[in-house]
């Protein structure tokens, strides 16, 4: 179930909607005049609840009916991804800095040298410069290495054909032979873990790519009930400093360091992760021949390129 950690009338019209109670009828629920229901709605994000009504909307969401839970989930998901977020439209617009890979054509952006926060307990670490792909290898740039190479095609294509309707998701049911294959047709390499987390968190070591806030909506993790991988271009306010997509959920993330005798790290968190286990500075792993619905990749290759 999503959980809200601020309820403001922006939340609280999601509830009444997912609820589908008109507004006598909520606020008569939560214990409050409808006047101040107004108030709230009105408002939006600009208000906050007192605590009392807080925790009466917390109960509200606990016992809504499993669909209500979800069209709440749903709700809030969307308008955090596509609401406008200043931060990333000004990465976005700093085309000068970005470029494009020659063979794939993915869109990338550099990470400059220096020192940056690694792991949960923020030890500063110096990595030299790269580039990193901006979204994640997706359905449609994997189509392009399978028609030239003849390596096969992920399991979920039918007939050996990526479906119109995921071009633009992140790939899946990859191994990490299967990534670094791609990696090596590309003219790149898969990141290393610590590059894929600097450029998730940013020389700062943010706890997640938008800043500090554990704000669930703004990737897509179970808690937001999506179910499903989404397109990678979906979460513009999740967004890290470097103006890199989907550094939280959507897909696992292969990188190149090994953690064992043919296994290798995983970052990033998926659509089948809980929230708790999204933070860039977490670790998972496994054996190089893994493959699985919520597991992708991205490439990185030297800055000098």
């Amino acid at each position: 179930m999503t959980e809200v950690v601020r309820w403001t009338g922006h939340e609280i019209k999601a509830l009444r909607d997912a609820l589908r109670l008109n507004q006598r009828d909520f606020a008569s629920t939560v214990g409050v005049s409808q006047r101040m229901l107004v108030e709230w709605e009105n408002r939006g994000k600009t208000i906050t609840p007192r605590a009392l009504n807080q925790r009466a909307l917390d109960t509200m969401l606990a016992v809504a009916p499993r669909e209500a839970q979800r069209r709440f989930a749903a709700s809030i998901t969307k308008q955090a991804a596509e609401e406008s977020d200043a931060r990333a439209e000004q990465l976005l617009r700093r085309e000068d800095r970005h470029t494009r890979s020659p063979i794939d054509g993915k869109l990338m952006v550099p990470v400059d040298a220096g020192i940056y926060l690694a792991g949960p307990a923020n030890k500063p670490v110096w990595l030299d410069a790269f580039l990193i792909d901006v979204y994640p290898t997706t359905n449609a740039d994997y189509a392009q290495f399978v028609r030239a190479t003849g390596h096969r095609a992920p399991q979920h294509w039918p007939a050996g054909s990526c479906p119109e309707n995921l071009f633009d998701h992140p790939v899946v049911w990859v191994t990490w032979h299967d990534a670094s294959a791609y990696a090596a047709w590309a003219g790149r390499a898969l990141p290393t873990s610590q590059q894929w987390e600097k450029a998730a968190r940013g020389a700062k070591g943010w706890t997640y790519p938008w800043g500090d806030a554990p704000t669930a909506a703004k990737c897509n993790v179970q808690d937001s009930d999506i179910g499903h991988t989404t397109p990678v271009t979906r979460y513009q306010s999740g967004v890290s400093p470097y103006g890199v997509f989907d550094m939280c959920g959507n897909t696992w993330e292969w990188c190149s360091t090994a953690s064992g005798p043919r296994r290798y790290e995983l970052k990033g968190s998926a659509f089948t992760s809980p929230f708790s286990r999204s933070a860039p500075a977490l670790t998972n792993s496994a054996s190089a021949s893994m493959s699985d619905n919520d597991t992708g990749f991205r490439c990185v290759s030297d800055a000098a390129k």
